[in-house]
């Protein structure tokens, strides 16, 4: 390659040096692999290339500092891609990202509960098959197969037996989707949003803005860490009144715009700690409960994991409550209620069963409206296999109340939660509940003898009973009986209580022995002489 005609003009101090002709060939592999961007970039690249040359020939050396960068005949410029077997731009970039991709395997230390050691271990015992087969070059995909066949029942089986219990450890396991997981895997585009506009902030309790197929929403959700470090940021998912506060402003933020609320439960209560108290935790979930009504959008709840007391209620009263199917939805943890109950946090496997806590006895009481299923394992072991089900439900749900307006938004929630606790009452004998129902149904009806309507006849017998009761009760306070068995006093001048303990504890500190009759006389003797007690002696 020739370069000819080519002027260069040098400034050193005074002297203008011109270059009418400077002649040289480059070899090409100089400006091999160039990316030409521009003509005047080419031209600058080619300069810096031939500087060292045009200055040599006039007898000019170049400077130290700028020796460096010079590029000798048959070398590359540093700006230019080597080609010596190192990996290119995007290759390199590819190298980088590919460390943070999903797990193949899952690391040695996840959490395993207690029921789901024989599946991990047959899990393992699959990968090490597997393994023993890719070194020795045998095919065992039959055998692999039936592993995986007799793996996949087993945890099918499992999963469909869970107690109360197990479900209980399931809905707090560590590895269990979290909010910010849910929120940026369901949504095409989440923003998260602070401040409770008093100057505070709370992580345990995060809100944004969130986009589903075109749908704005406002997502409200707790937020659990991962590790000791993550949890104590966000306080193990329990949120200060300030948090509550937060989630408020944005759901009347909600409000005021239009926007559906989705708020995701998974906390193990409210935090009760001596500051929360102070800033008033008690008033800013009252005052969440009760603004939530009044508002003119749909408002979706889900719960995720374990949602506890007035801490879940502070953002769940929904039009529609979603609970994920290994979640739990409590008025109080199974400890605590051990602990008032049988002063012993051992009894919490039979609190648990008590509390009727899981998702299948929530959807029969109604407290629910509906179940989310899990993938095969729960959500911890495929969390990536949860989100669309929750997706799907979320906006299915939603669709329901897209053409209602406000008033019918409003009334509808408000429906909901005055049907809950509403109960049948009808006379069983001997525990068949089944058998009394579907006589109930059956029986032609029957009257008290005040002619009031019963649908049996043991019904009537018993409102003929509590009635009597009523007017038993009635006739007692109008006689003034204050006591059925009016308890007896010691004496009649000791009516006021305490008042005999309080006389023998002095007696017996001046060195005195003196019982209760002697009492008893000494205060007849001052009466019948119409002294006072306090005058009468001691003897």
């Amino acid at each position: 390659m020739n370069v000819q005609g080519m002027k260069t003009e040098c400034s050193t101090g005074r002297k203008n040096l011109s270059l009418s002709r400077v002649s040289r060939r480059v070899p090409v592999s100089t400006l091999a692999g160039v990316r030409v961007r521009s003509e005047g970039n080419a031209r600058a690249d080619l300069a810096r290339g031939l500087m060292p040359l045009a200055l040599g020939n006039i007898g000019m050396k170049m400077p130290e500092s700028k020796r460096s960068i010079a590029v000798s005949a048959g070398a590359d410029p540093p700006d230019v891609p080597k080609r010596d077997g190192r990996q290119g731009g995007r290759e390199w970039l590819q190298s980088i990202l590919s460390r943070f991709g999903p797990i193949r395997e899952k690391s040695s230390n996840t959490t395993v509960l207690d029921f789901e050691k024989p599946l991990v271990e047959l899990d393992n015992r699959i990968k090490e098959v597997r393994t023993v087969a890719e070194e020795n070059g045998v095919d065992v995909t039959d055998q692999i197969k039936e592993l995986e066949e007799r793996a996949r029942k087993l945890r099918q089986d499992t999963y469909s037996r869970l107690t109360p219990t197990q479900k209980l450890q399931v809905a707090r396991h560590p590895n269990r989707p979290t909010f910010l997981d849910i929120a940026l895997n369901i949504s095409d585009k989440f923003v998260e949003l602070h401040g409770d506009r008093g100057g505070l902030d709370d992580p345990a309790l995060v809100c944004g803005l969130g986009s589903i197929d075109g749908v704005s929403f406002m997502f409200i959700g707790h937020q659990k860490g991962r590790n000791t470090k993550e949890n104590i940021y966000r306080n193990f998912g329990m949120p200060q009144p300030n948090g509550y506060r937060k989630a408020l402003r944005f759901m009347r933020h909600a409000d005021k715009f239009g926007l559906p609320i989705v708020t995701f439960v998974d906390t193990p209560g409210a935090y009760a700690g001596k500051n929360a108290e102070e800033l008033g935790q008690g008033e800013a979930i009252a005052v969440n409960l009760r603004e939530m009504f009044g508002f003119r959008v749909p408002i979706i709840s889900v719960v995720i994991g374990e949602g506890g007391s007035g801490g879940a209620l502070a953002i769940g009263c929904a039009n529609r409550n979603l609970i994920m199917e290994n979640s739990v939805y409590y008025v109080a943890s199974p400890e605590a209620c051990a602990a008032i109950l049988w002063k012993s946090r051992e009894k919490a496997g039979a609190a648990t069963e008590a509390l009727k806590i899981t998702s299948s006895d929530l959807l029969r009481f109604g407290v629910m409206d509906e179940s989310i299923p899990e993938p095969l394992g729960a959500a911890h072991t495929d969390p990536m296999g949860a989100f669309p089900a929750i997706k799907e439900a979320v906006m299915r749900n939603y669709r329901m109340y897209e053409n209602m307006s406000a008033d019918e938004i409003m009334l509808d929630r408000y429906n909901k939660f005055r049907k809950l606790g509403m109960f049948e009452e009808y006379l069983v004998r001997g525990g068949d509940r089944e058998g009394a129902k579907e006589a109930l149904s059956k029986a032609p009806g029957a009257k008290t003898k005040a002619g009031t309507y019963a649908p049996t006849s043991d019904d009537a017998e018993f409102l003929e009973m509590m009635a009597d009761m009523e007017e038993k009760w009635e006739a007692t306070l109008q006689d003034k009986q204050e006591w059925l068995m009016k308890p007896e006093t010691p004496a009649p001048g000791f009516n006021s209580p305490g008042l005999l303990e309080l006389a023998v504890a002095a007696a017996e500190a001046e060195g005195k022995s003196i019982g209760v009759s002697n009492f008893s006389q000494t205060n007849e003797h001052a009466g019948s002489n119409g002294s006072s007690f306090e005058n009468a002696p001691l003897h």
